[in-house]
This record gives structure tokens, C-alpha cells and sequence, in this order.
């Protein structure tokens, strides 16, 4: 059974939902102006985790026959015949009644919310099918996290930093659009679309920083919107840093980095841009 668990974990990156998990934090932060209360607090993880969890186990099984034949992605968990469709559907299943749960157990906003939230993760899924658009569509999927957080303390959407949620719109499908990278060859022959294989690696890269540079400076207005200090723009200036190197060190001509890349660094900015709200919350209340 253990190891079993640690097949399904290993199959939808469960490692990674620490990329919108803090972006749920800075949400909920905000809205308290601190460190919201435990029960909540633990509710949001709890949320996070259910949508994620679902999201990624939906998409295992709806692309499982394109990552049976892309020979990058064949000796995944599904293709590979480690874990059955059963089993990838009763963790669908069951991480989305913790979802719902955890919605249910905070406020009638945050439910009323629910189903679009977990519609739209799960919508992305089918997306690379008729749109190469799906990045975008992607970024607006996880720009929910802040807003969730947001609303599962203060059950409204009063006053909510807008700014935030679009920047982490643009910064995901930035991210994403360079993932793609690795399967643009395959996309064009399986008849799946994505930015790489309609404009080509070189171009999509361009987009990419596109992206990136209009999300950075919608974190930059969310100090703004949401009254933080010098603290706060400290970390955005890092977190850009960041993801400045995240771009030298990956291009079109040498993909080899893309998943050291992905997997660390944006980590590491959406940390970052948390830890950074946290301080500057904290030297607000002590001033």
C-alpha cells in the first residue's frame, strides 16, 4: 500500500504543489494582514492540496494514451501500467471531496467558488486538444490560489488585490510555455497544440519572457494595491532575480535544464514573493 501511495504521489508531482501553495498563502495572509488562524489555515492547505491533487490525476488519465506514445512521457505511471485506472480515478475522486470539503468547511463563498475553480484545473486538461491558448488557460486555473485564499478568510472578494492573481496568471503560463518546449516535436505529430509547436521554440521563448515581464510587474503593483513596504518589493526584485537566471540558463538551443529549471527555480520565486509578504505583514504590525 505504501509503496503504491508513493507511485500515485510520484505520478501527478505531488513535490510540486509547493509552486501555487504559497500564492494560496500570500492570499490569505493579506486578507488577515497576518497569520490567519489554524483551523484556516490548515483548511487552505487542505484545498490546495484536494485541487491540485485532482487536477493532476485528471490530466494522467485524460492525456494517458499521448504519454503512452511520446517517449518522454511513456514510462509514466499510467502508460507504464504501474497504476491502473481505477486507482488513478479513485484518487481523483477522493482528493476532490477533500476539495470540496475543505471549501465547505470555510465560509458559503469559498464553496460557491469551489466548482469553478476545480472546473477550470480541470478543464486545462483537455485544452492542448483545440487551443493553443492552453498556458494561458493554465495561468487562469492557479490564478485562483491567492483569490481562494483571499476569500477563505474574509469570505468576500472586498478589497481583494487583483494584481496578484493576474500576475500569477502570466507567471505560469510564462513557465508553462517553456515546459512545452520539450514536446513540441511530438504535439505537432500527435495533432496537439501549444505555443512551441505553432511558433517554434525561439519564438515561444520570446512570449515566454513576455509574459514573465508583465507578471513581475503586476507582483510589483500588488505591494501597491495591498499597502506593503519596502520589504515586499525587496522580494520581488529577488524573485525576478530569480527568474532572470531561470531564463539564461535555459534556451532554445539547449533544453537539457528545462525540468531542473522548472521544478526549482519557480519554487523558489513562489516562496520567495510569500516570505516576502510574511515579513513585510510582520514590520507592519510592529510599526
Amino acid at each position: 500500500m505504501f509503496q503504491k501511495i508513493t507511485v500515485l504521489l510520484e505520478m501527478i508531482k505531488f513535490k510540486l504543489t509547493i509552486f501555487a501553495m504559497p500564492f494560496a498563502f500570500m492570499g490569505a495572509f493579506l486578507a488577515e494582514r497576518g497569520v490567519p488562524n489554524g483551523r484556516t489555515f490548515l483548511l487552505v492547505v487542505l484545498a490546495m492540496v484536494g485541487a491540485r491533487t485532482c487536477a493532476m490525476g485528471f490530466n494522467r488519465i485524460v492525456d494517458a494514451r499521448f504519454d503512452k506514445a511520446n517517449p518522454r512521457t511513456a514510462e509514466r505511471a499510467i502508460p507504464s501500467g504501474a497504476v491502473s485506472s481505477l486507482e488513478a480515478w479513485s484518487m481523483v475522486i477522493a482528493a476532490g471531496v477533500l476539495f470540496f470539503y475543505a471549501a465547505w468547511s470555510l465560509n458559503p463563498l469559498t464553496l460557491k467558488l469551489a466548482p469553478f475553480a476545480l472546473g477550470l484545473t480541470l478543464f486545462y486538461s483537455l485544452t492542448k486538444r483545440f487551443t493553443s491558448f492552453c498556458h494561458l488557460i493554465l495561468g487562469v486555473a492557479l490564478a485562483f490560489s491567492p483569490l481562494g485564499g483571499w476569500v477563505a478568510v474574509q469570505g468576500s472578494l472586498t478589497s481583494y488585490p487583483w494584481s496578484l492573481s493576474l500576475g500569477v496568471l502570466f507567471w505560469v503560463a510564462g513557465f508553462d510555455t517553456i515546459y512545452a518546449c520539450l514536446d513540441a516535436d511530438f504535439d505537432k505529430k500527435a495533432g496537439l497544440h501549444s505555443m512551441p509547436s505553432k511558433l517554434g521554440q525561439r519564438n515561444a521563448f520570446r512570449l515566454a519572457f513576455i509574459f514573465h515581464i508583465v507578471a513581475f510587474c503586476l507582483f510589483a503593483y500588488t505591494g501597491v494595491q495591498a499597502g506593503l513596504n519596502v520589504v515586499y518589493y525587496i522580494g520581488v526584485l529577488v524573485a525576478a532575480g530569480v527568474l532572470f537566471y531561470q531564463h539564461k540558463l535555459v534556451n532554445p538551443d539547449d533544453l537539457s535544464k528545462i525540468k531542473g529549471s522548472f521544478f526549482s527555480m519557480n519554487g523558489i520565486i513562489s516562496l520567495v514573493l510569500f516570505i516576502a509578504t510574511w515579513f513585510s505583514l510582520i514590520i507592519e504590525k510592529v510599526g
